[in-house]
């Protein structure tokens, strides 16, 4: 128990002492028009109050990524919990804060535009392909994932509604009018009564579980996995002989770091009356995400008695969509059932429509395109036409990309939130150094991940910290040239 409150602690201190640290070295400027006040065009520029802007963020970054992620992370013990509170504080949350600080110092242009200023055309068309890759994925992981939840729903058996298909369809459609109509006719008015809903689920769920859990850990649970035979280093695999490094990394990505938010940020980046709401909306969001994530880790560490076995048997059965059902509904009855279908149907529909219309300003913002009410369309049809396609493919094949684009994302966006910050002169040492870490995990699941190079893990893993070392010393070289440059 002791772990998880230490664990928010340092979430709530990270934000309170950190995040002005890493604000002042953005430059925000509460006196600078922002690019909703040069552009309002009734669409996606469209003033929104920083509290509304703060819970759609929150919704559109969240999901059910901080839910499924964490449980099937809890697989790896208490370091779980270790791994969500330092990526988000130190990578994470500054992840999210530079993508917004950049779309919105860029006109709220999307982050593939603003590499291409940055870096150049090379890294701009990097960005664009694995954005739009991204995007793709998680738009169809959210459609594949709660249409196959509706329709297993023991209430439509032998109906229409138990027809996959048929949600497929259903929440298409709803993708098409969210991705075209503007911002403030579905997602500014619904979207944080949706945010609000997943704060008092998780606020309920973590009470629950702190006052009735049966296996809470304690923090001699963080110094007894280092001690068994299986786990004396960082680089041990769990139970199941999958290693730590680079799969933990890899399976919880929100609520600690994900590229996914980056693709977020230009939606809100276009509606903010001011800079000053950057760092609560952006920095904020991502440290309600790693609270989000700690509970539900937690959940997963802490809900069976049967520990790690029970946890493993029922992600089995059913997936993380089954633990969160079991969990609800034994800690909080009635009510918890049906706050864990709305979790696990709803949340990732908010989260897919907003990928869609994330890609359609990437694609407007890469080839110039008016934002007409026909274009709006032309575009949207046949995005979610291949989107279609794509649900009849392999989950776990669709999963694999998602989870090898998002980290590779996430490094892009931290990689050039450091060019902004080497650019402006201040202390880069925010982006960079965890930009080196995310390369080095990232180097070493493609090296590792069959749909990579597949090589051995105990190759995989000194490619990673090797590569990782080489970059830090020349970011050190170019530091200090930088500098001298700077005092001559």
């Amino acid at each position: 128990m002791l772990i998880f409150f230490i664990c928010l602690t340092i979430l709530i201190l990270g934000y309170k002492f950190y995040s002005p640290f890493v604000e002042k070295q953005a430059g925000m400027d509460p006196t600078a028009m922002t690019p909703q006040k040069r552009f309002s065009e009734g669409v996606d520029y469209v003033p929104i109050h920083p509290v509304r802007a703060f819970l759609i963020q929150f919704l559109n970054i969240a999901g059910v990524g901080p839910i499924f992620g964490p449980i099937l992370g809890a697989l790896y013990g208490p370091i779980a919990l270790v791994w969500i509170v330092l990526g988000n504080v130190l990578g994470g949350a500054v992840h999210d804060f530079f993508s917004g600080v950049m779309s919105i110092k860029e006109d709220g242009k999307s982050l593939p535009e603003i590499a291409g200023k940055y870096y150049n055309v090379v890294f701009k068309g990097f960005m664009l392909l694995f954005t739009a890759m991204l995007l793709f994925f998680v738009g169809v992981v959210f459609i594949m994932s709660p249409a196959g939840l509706l329709s297993n729903l023991d209430i439509f058996k032998d109906t229409i509604f138990a027809n996959n298909t048929f949600w497929v369809l259903v929440i298409l459609a709803y993708y098409f009018l969210a991705t075209m109509l503007p911002i403030d006719k579905i997602i500014t008015k619904l979207y944080p009564l949706f945010g609000l809903l997943m704060i008092v689920m998780t606020t309920l769920i973590g009470v629950a579980l702190l006052i009735k859990a049966p296996h809470l850990p304690v923090t001699g649970d963080l110094f007894a996995y280092f001690e068994t035979d299986h786990a004396h280093d960082f680089l041990s695999p769990n139970s199941d002989g999958l290693p730590i490094w680079p799969l933990l990394f890899i399976t919880i990505t929100c609520g600690a770091i994900s590229g996914f938010h980056s693709t977020q940020a230009p939606i809100i980046a276009r509606c903010l009356t001011n800079e000053k709401y950057v760092r609560p909306v952006y920095y904020g969001a991502m440290m309600c995400e790693g609270i989000v994530a700690c509970v539900w880790a937690l959940a997963g560490i802490a809900a069976f008695p049967e520990g790690y076995d029970g946890l493993k048997a029922m992600l089995d059965q059913g997936g993380p969509g089954l633990v969160v059902n079991y969990v609800a509904s034994s800690y909080l009855g009635v009510l918890g059932g049906i706050m864990a279908i709305i979790a696990v149907a709803i949340f990732p529909i908010t989260s897919g429509d907003t990928a869609f219309r994330s890609l359609r300003l990437t694609m407007v913002d890469a080839f110039n395109i008016p934002q007409s009410l026909r274009n709006r369309i032309l575009l949207a049809i046949p995005i979610l036409t291949i989107a279609f396609f794509m649900t009849k493919l392999d989950f776990t094949v669709i999963w694999r990309y998602f989870a090898f684009s998002n980290m590779l994302l996430s490094t892009s966006v931290l990689w050039l939130a450091t060019k902004y910050l080497f650019d402006r002169g201040t202390f880069h040492w925010v982006a960079s150094v965890p930009a080196v870490i995310t390369t080095a995990i990232t180097l070493s699941y493609i090296a590792t991940a069959k749909i990579g190079l597949n090589l051995p893990s105990d190759l995989s893993k000194p490619i990673g910290v090797a590569v990782a070392v080489v970059v830090f010393i020349g970011l050190v070289l170019i530091h200090n040239k930088h500098k001298v440059k700077t005092n001559m």
